[in-house]
């Protein structure tokens, strides 16, 4: 079930895992601890070509800012009980600058911003005469 858009940043606690649908196409998940202070995870699903970028550049320890849909969803653990998560499918990361991974363009200069996903974003979402203000 969607929620919201969300644009969330933290530290990537678990690296990505990527995966395959049945029909070919990746999939990368990777948990983020939003939380400066306590252990507060979000697992991040990255999708197409983003999924392949996000597994090749983002690693365990990196800062990085991501924008998506924020939904629910429901998993099993191993003692068959549920467990309710909060998730986002990611459309665009952006890896930031001083982190702890392998990103030369991130040790280089301190303002340094990597940018990865989409960048044309639908406009049908909402229109400009539904702004109020």
């Amino acid at each position: 079930m969607s929620l919201a858009k969300a644009v969330i940043s933290g530290t990537v606690y678990r690296s990505p895992e990527k995966r395959f649908t049945s029909n070919n196409v990746p999939i990368s998940a990777f948990a983020m601890n939003i939380s400066e202070t306590e252990e507060t995870l979000v697992r991040v699903i990255a999708k197409g070509n983003l999924a392949q970028t996000v597994e090749e550049t983002v690693h365990k320890g990196d800062r990085v800012v991501v924008e998506g849909r924020l939904q629910n969803n429901t998993v099993k653990n191993e003692d068959g009980s549920e467990k309710r998560i909060v998730e986002i499918d990611a459309f665009a990361l952006e890896k930031l600058a001083g982190s702890s991974g392998n990103g030369s363009a991130a040790k280089n200069s301190p303002d340094t911003l990597v940018q990865f996903g989409q960048t044309d974003f639908s406009d049908d979402l909402i229109g400009e005469d539904e702004i109020p203000f």
